[in-house]
């Protein structure tokens, strides 16, 4: 839902609250939906998957990073859908496996899902999914095509890697283990890379980046516009 969250920030201001994009949607009309459920329906999918909430720090936070860098707006929000979304995350390695080039075989995907939800879902239902989350990394841009889908890699940013550092920050990592995680890996972002972008980060007043002999710290304050102002 790329193009509806890019629509509904772009017609909500910085400061918006959750009842104020949820009306956005539904009473403006802002995605151009043709009827009351049809815009209902969207309001709860892009709530689900972003939260809209700026009391939920990873929205907020993206939010404050969104208009920063608009090559980055892709991956910022698979960032988000990652973290929110475990079904999304069950099909990432059905395509972070594969090298650039590569032909994307939507049954491995399928398979990953079953595992993942077991008998919980009918077998159309799981059709779906694996086709919305296929269109998800597409929108990504980790997969390109469009009846014949291939891997291609992703040039990662400085806004997106910066968020994904928070959020292997989050899980625990430190030092150097914060350059080697799954969320970076979910950009294509190598640990040489990512320290690059750090830096870039850094300069563009993002993060707090420090490197003393093998000790590296990194303060993501700065990340939060709540922290940031005090």
């Amino acid at each position: 839902m790329l193009d509806e969250l890019r629509a509904v920030l772009a017609a909500t201001p910085a400061e918006a609250r959750h009842a104020d994009y949820v009306a956005a949607i539904v009473e403006e009309n802002c995605l151009g939906k043709p009827t009351g459920a049809t815009r209902a329906l969207s309001a709860q999918r892009l709530s689900e998957l972003y939260a809209l909430d700026p009391e939920v720090p990873l929205f907020r936070i993206t939010r404050a990073l969104w208009p920063l860098d608009v090559k980055g707006q892709p991956l910022l929000a698979l960032l988000v859908a990652l973290a929110r979304d475990p079904l999304l995350v069950a099909t990432a390695p059905s395509v972070l496996s594969l090298q650039s080039g590569d032909e994307f075989a939507r049954a491995p995907m399928r398979q990953a899902l079953r595992e993942a939800v077991g008998d919980r879902l009918s077998d159309q239902t799981l059709d779906k999914v694996a086709r919305n989350a296929a269109s998800s990394w597409s929108q990504a841009g980790l997969l390109t095509g469009r009846t014949f889908k291939r891997r291609q890699r992703v040039q990662p940013t400085f806004t997106a890697v910066a968020l994904a550092l928070l959020q292997t920050h989050a899980t625990g990592s430190r030092s150097e283990a914060l350059f080697d995680s799954d969320w970076l890996k979910a950009i294509d972002c190598q640990p040489s890379e990512a320290r690059a972008l750090a830096i870039e980060a850094k300069r563009h007043g993002l993060i707090d980046f420090r490197i003393a002999g093998e000790v590296i710290d990194i303060d993501f304050d700065r990340l939060d516009p709540r922290k940031a102002r005090r």
